[in-house]
């Protein structure tokens, strides 16, 4: 196949991996990241040498209570049979006593049932055996399920062993109707049993038995905290449970409350080779695992005889398997002495996708369930990254200048047209497919770079299938894998797909994907696969996340770098199309976005994008704290020998990624913050800003950091303009219920005539009541409870939910939704200044622009854009050469982004007694004396790095004539590019120079606490660097402009200079 197909595959080669024998990496060989030291682990393995402290055990761990009427039950059932004159009456008892005590059903089962249902069961099976003696080959196929509203029974002939992918599938139908739905209102346990006896006619055949139970739970409201088991367990299972069985759940539970992923045990079952695997989780967060369970230990020659998932109200989930070896199966299989470790490990791996795209591969053991893993993930990675653009798009840019805003975002959404459906999910999941022997070949590249050996010759993959294959088939190297996917594939779509597995394979650096307990895939990848043409701003550093639950990348465009963690929903299966199409572009706009607004501070742009999978829209809190937990295992050491396993790193450094709240996230970062400080994180304190006071968080909404530098800029307007901001007529959306939109009502002094909130419009053209106003915004509430008998005669209220409106004009408001959505661009309205505090992306571009420009004037004179891309940079241009004074968001709104900075510094700082003392609030709220001075100077810093790109930017404009929106992405570039010359030029060895420019830089308060030569040895000198070099370039750029002469920057520098 056409290698330029796939973009940029040359830039990836690297010399050929020599074939032959695997080179699995042994323990003290590892390329790792060195000086790291060992962490706390989120998740509980339990591996041989630890099973002691709780006794083995003998029997099923359950004793069901005795039915003291079943035999009467049994009379009364015969009785019934024999009137229905069905069943021979020769036949009925040794069908009922078979039914009875044959199929491992215990008492518990003939105790909830009554003498009907259990004879129309029997019925049921003996029905089942005639047919079966009609068919040709005579072998018995029983199938029965009857769903209740409080349980259900399902009955299937199996063979032991062996999936049956043809069948009803019913353990697949129990996962997604009972398990997968549970939680703490509505849960479901369920017993399954396989017939002690074969069924006649067939040795190899036997009954399989689910019996599914709705939970009644001792307390079904416990504290978030309760793990006693004897008040969290349903009653059904504590009637039931042996002693022993709940110790080994008492014991799983206290683990796994505190565990990010699952807790997995061993036990042994005392006088035979049966092995009983006990897996406990948190409710929701691996969906389908229990089907999913029975292909893993089918795949190594094991079946259970009997498995139980039981429920817990305070949200926990225990699976208990018992598993022995197939009766014929020691020829083809490791004994079960060694594949029950591989299966402990593997669960880890299944937990995390239960359900992968080639599970019917895994399910008839044509691929193993890393391979299938294993190329489901690369199947995610091929969705976004197939080049599908093609010569034209690369022609187009050639003639275009992507460092031209315009031109970018004009390229961007060329991209989006541009970006055909040839392959879809789908399609690009049948060719994978088609291909496993190739996939098998691919798996091994990978596996051969990044599998550790841990143990040496002693490592538990040696006896399992997996590392057998591994050890005897052939390790292809990257060109032999290019020439066999070309003598192999029928056609070049199929050769593209292929090839992007070869892509994926040296891209990765470092994985997760081998260590033991882990809760989702992470992959660090080398992002230079990535097409310049596309992706003209080259990424430092990528990360790609992959749960059942959703998929997720992290960006950043420098080494230090800080941005947001959102979470993207769906509103339905389109949509979820729509947004796995863009997200990888979003992420990276939104990054690129992040590092302009970011040219004050020494952290460059980053951003990660969580997007729920269409089926898991409720799924927030479970995929953030996969994603987060997953990416620390590539961040922190790992070693715990068959807990975090240590990784392959070759990528070599240590990594610390700055993160903070955003869409759908900005609840979940104390977690985030203490589950960092619980895995042992050094730089737990900086990992997240907008944590809460307590953490040593400054939030933003709390102290306006974000509006302070929203506000400078509209009072820098004012300033200019000579106007009085009490004449203002002021158009707001986002409403007073949210961060940017409550503190601009609390800030700001002009006479609101509209505000748009999630809720509806609310208008008055003479003037909202302030107060009122205040009120709503300190509640946080939203217009909906605004109270209207404060509105003039000319003043109204629309609703999203209302129909058919009457407004004092006249005119009728059909749709409430509509008219909200489109109101800031409806004619008739006027208003001197409109401020974006909330909204879509793109709510005003080029198509729609036009309704705010009346005779080539703008019909708004002042616009300072508070919402992120909110307006699009061509409609910006448009509206500034129609006259409007606009400042775009990268400018406006970069309080936020300052505030966080400077969080993040003074975590670093102080040491974790000192961050304690001066940043933490005390229990009862009240904050050190250091706190609110910091806070204050924090929000001064705000307000002064505003003013001074203001007076940059109105400078430019009034010397160049160019639009501010260009003005402030040129200045954005200039500020960056000598900031990455200053860090390769010689002037940070110049230490009295160093030591003034941070002296001048740093907060004066951290200075006065902790002094400079502290401040240097705790923080990282790399970030100190940052510090140098964007503060001087910020300074000088905006003294001398984008454009300044050749002498500019020494008369600048002899400035700083510290005199001798």
């Amino acid at each position: 196949m056409a290698e330029a197909s796939i973009p940029k595959i040359e830039s990836l080669d690297e010399p050929n991996k020599p074939s032959g024998a695997p080179r699995n990496k042994f323990l003290d060989h590892v390329v790792r990241t060195p000086g790291r030291q060992p962490s706390p682990q989120p998740t509980h393995l339990g591996v041989a040498g630890n099973l002691a402290r709780i006794p083995s055990e003998e029997g099923s761990g359950y004793v069901a209570p005795v039915f003291e009427g079943k035999e009467q039950q049994m009379e009364q059932v015969m009785d019934i049979l024999e009137t229905k004159n069905f069943i021979p009456t020769e036949f009925v008892q040794s069908e009922t006593e078979w039914f009875y005590n044959m199929l491992g059903i215990d008492d518990s089962f003939f105790q909830t049932e009554t003498a009907e249902s259990i004879v129309n069961q029997i019925l049921s099976l003996y029905a089942a055996k005639v047919a079966a003696y009609a068919r040709d080959d005579g072998r018995l196929g029983i199938r029965l399920d009857r769903e209740d509203a409080d349980h259900a029974v399902y009955i299937d002939t199996s063979r032991p062993g062996i999936a049956n992918i043809e069948g009803p599938r019913y353990e697949t139908r129990i996962d997604e109707k009972y398990l997968n739905g549970s939680n703490a209102k509505t849960s479901y346990r369920v017993e399954t049993f396989r017939s002690s006896s074969a069924l006649p006619g067939d040795n190899n055949q036997s009954l399989r038995c689910w019996f599914v139970y709705k939970c009644n739970f001792a307390n079904a409201d416990p504290s978030p905290e309760e793990t006693n088991i004897e008040v969290i367990g349903d009653k059904r299972f504590l009637q039931k449970a042996t002693k022993n069985t709940k110790t080994i759940y008492q014991e799983v539970i206290t683990h796994g409350i505190v565990r990010a992923g699952p807790v997995i045990e061993m036990f042994e079952v005392e006088g035979s080779r049966e092995k009983r695997l006990v897996i406990a989780y948190k409710q929701g967060s691996a969906m389908g695992l229990c089907s999913a369970l029975s292909d893993l230990y089918h795949y190594y020659g094991l079946t259970s005889s009997r498995k139980y998932v039981e429920q817990f109200s305070n949200g926990m989930t225990i699976m208990s398997l018992y598993l022995r070896p197939l009766p014929n199966g020691q020829e083809k299989h490791p004994p079960i002495e060694s594949s029950i470790h591989q299966i402990m490990k593997e669960v880890s791996l299944l937990y995390c996708v239960p359900q992968n795209k080639l599970q019917g591969h895994f399910a008839r053991g044509r691929l193993s369930l890393q391979e299938t893993i294993y190329a489901h993930c690369v199947w995610v990675f091929t969705q976004h990254f197939l080049n599908r653009l093609g010569s034209e798009y690369t022609s187009l840019v050639s003639l275009l200048n992507p460092s031209n805003s315009v031109h970018a975002e004009l390229l961007s959404k060329i991209k989006k047209r541009f970006r055909t459906e040839t392959f879809t999910p789908d399609y690009i999941l049948e060719i994978i497919y088609k291909y496993p022997d190739l996939i098998h070949s691919l798996y091994l590249n990978f596996a051969d770079t990044h599998y550790v050996q841990t143990r040496g010759q002693q490592d538990d993959f040696i006896p399992t299938l997996s590392y057998l294959r591994l050890k005897v088939d052939k390790v292809l190297g990257d060109t032999e894998l290019q020439t066999i996917i070309a003598k192999t594939v029928e056609n070049e779509h199929d050769g593209l797909v292929l090839t992007a597995f070869r892509v994926f394979n040296k891209a990765v650096l470092k994985t997760n994907f081998y260590t033991p307990t882990k809760v989702a895939l992470s992959f660090r990848l080398k992002p230079d696969f990535l097409p310049p043409a596309e992706y003209p701003q080259p990424l430092f550093g990528m990360f790609l996340v992959i749960s059942s639950e959703f998929r997720g990348f992290h960006l950043r465009f420098r080494d230090i770098a800080r941005g947001g963690i959102r979470i993207v929903k769906s509103r339905n299966a389109e949509a979820y199309s729509i947004n796995a199409r863009s997200i990888f572009d979003e992420n990276y706009n939104l990054a690129n976005t992040q590092q302009r607004k970011n040219k004050d501070i020494p952290e460059g742009g980053s951003k990660g994008v969580i997007l729920l999978d269409k089926d898991h829209q409720d799924k927030v809190k479970v995929a953030f704290e996969k994603y987060i937990d997953s990416i620390m295992d590539l961040l922190l050491p790992a070693n715990s020998p068959g807990i975090k396993d240590p990784i392959v790193d070759l990528y070599g450094q240590e990594e610390i990624l700055f993160m903070g709240p955003d869409e759908n996230t900005a609840d979940l970062v104390d977690w985030a913050t203490e589950h960092a400080r619980a895995r042992g994180a050094p730089w737990w304190k900086s990992f997240f800003t907008g944590k809460s006071p307590k953490l040593g968080g400054i939030p933003h909404d709390v102290y306006g950091m974000t509006t302070l530098s929203v506000r400078e800029y509209i009072l820098g307007i004012y300033r200019k303009k000579n106007l009085d901001p009490g004449s203002i007529r002021k158009l707001q959306t986002g409403g007073p219920d949210g961060d940017l939109g409550s503190n601009e009502i609390l800030l700001g002094n002009e006479k609101y005539t509209a505000i748009v909130d999630g809720s509806g419009v609310l208008v008055d053209p003479e003037g909202l009541d302030r107060a009122e106003l205040v009120r709503l915004a300190k509640k946080r509430a939203m217009i909906s409870e605004f109270d209207i008998s404060k509105l003039s005669k000319q003043g109204y209220r629309v609703l999203v939910d209302e129909t058919n409106v009457p407004l004092p004009s006249g005119e009728i408001v059909t749709n409430g939704t509509i008219f909200r959505n489109r109101f800031h661009l409806l004619p008739g309205r006027a208003f001197d200044l409109f401020v974006p505090c909330g909204g879509r992306p793109e709510s005003i571009d080029l198509s729609s622009v036009h309704n705010l420009i009346v005779d080539g004037k703008s019909i708004v004179p002042y616009i300072v854009e508070g919402a992120n891309l909110f307006i699009t940079q061509d409609a910006k241009i448009r509206l500034e050469k129609a006259g409007c004074v606009l400042y775009k968001d990268a400018s406006a709104n970069k309080g936020g982004v300052t505030s966080s900075s400077l969080e993040v510094l003074a975590s670093l700082s102080f040491d974790d007694k000192g961050f304690v003392e001066n940043m933490c609030h005390s229990d009862d709220g009240t904050a050190p004396a250091f706190y609110d001075a910091y806070v204050k100077e924090v929000q001064s810093i705000i307000k002064n790095n505003a003013r001074l790109e203001f007076e940059a930017i109105w400078r430019e404009h009034q010397q160049t004539g160019k639009p501010r929106s260009i003005i402030s992405d040129v200045l954005s570039v200039a500020i960056t590019s000598l900031d990455e010359d200053l860090k390769q030029s010689g002037l940070w060895e110049n230490v009295p120079l160093r030591r003034s420019v941070l002296s001048d830089a740093l907060p004066k308060l951290l200075l006065e606490k902790i002094g400079l030569d502290t401040i240097l040895k705790r923080v990282p000198e790399n970030y100190l660097r940052s510090i140098f070099g964007s503060f001087l370039a910020s300074r000088f750029v905006y003294e001398f402009g984008s454009n300044p002469s050749q002498f500019a920057f020494f008369d600048f520098m002899s400035t700083r200079m510290p005199k001798n």
